[in-house]
């Protein structure tokens, strides 16, 4: 038996899928904006501090908006899962376009990409982000948080958003306009090949937590409660998974 609330909120996509009642779409957007404040939070992680949340959550509306226009109220799948991977796909789709990093900001991450590459050649090892910054004549936090700044460029050029979600059982796919050729599949698998080795480069706790951050997507609060440490401590360690990452992944990607 459906409850009340399951009732009224069964009145209300009809009101918006029959006559877009500005109302009703309303109430629509304040019930699943939790959604988009959720993906601006995990995708914020790295960021710039340039890229300000309010324009994630900008970008994310926009992708609840077209989940709105767009969802099948009578398939038999949730809107939670739909409107995440239209939310999510806007705000990346935004990113894409936009040139996140100052002139200063890459010249400094460059500055910092040749004195590891240099260091690493000079002791055959990988190099901590202390011995980069003291070559470089910059604070560790400095030099952690530059090379962060650029990470998720990486990662992001390996995602695409499925534009239009054809009928079926509750899966996306990408209609055939969009399909990537069989060379950039080949490209994408490359790449995902190389992340994950990358990953196996890390230590124990810091693959951890990239696991339990990216994979079962918990927040640095709850890993820390998890593991038993501090959430600052959880966010030093995330920041040091992120340095290791991101240089490795720059001279492959």
């Amino acid at each position: 038996m459906e409850s009340i609330q399951e009732v009224e909120e069964h009145k209300i996509w009809q009101e918006w899928i029959e006559t877009r009642d500005s109302h009703a779409g309303n109430m629509l957007v304040k019930k699943y904006m939790p959604l988009v404040n959720y993906h601006v939070q995990r995708i914020s992680v790295g960021l710039p501090k340039n890229i300000h949340k309010e324009e994630l959550r900008s970008l994310g509306l926009i992708g609840l908006y077209d989940a709105l226009e767009k969802f099948d109220y009578g398939r038999d799948l949730k809107f939670d899962t739909y409107a995440s991977f239209r939310i999510r796909g806007a705000i990346i789709d935004g990113l894409r376009k936009e040139d996140w990093l100052s002139r200063s900001a890459r010249e400094k991450t460059k500055r910092i990409e040749q004195a590891t590459e240099a260091l690493e050649q000079r002791y055959l090892r990988r190099v901590a982000p202390s011995e980069v910054a003291k070559e470089v004549g910059m604070t560790e936090a400095d030099v952690v948080h530059t090379m962060n700044e650029g990470f998720l460029a990486n990662v992001l050029s390996m995602e695409e958003q499925p534009k239009e979600y054809e009928d079926g059982e509750q899966k996306y796919t990408i209609k055939d306009e969009k399909t990537l050729s069989p060379e950039e599949e080949l490209i994408n698998d490359e790449r995902y090949q190389e992340l994950a080795e990358v990953i196996e480069q890390l230590n124990e706790k810091e693959q951890l937590v990239v696991s339990l951050f990216y994979k079962e997507e918990l927040t640095f609060t709850e890993i820390a409660q998890l593991l038993g440490l501090s959430t600052s401590r959880i966010s030093q360690i995330h920041s040091k998974a992120l340095f290791k990452m991101r240089t490795s992944l720059s001279k492959i990607i």
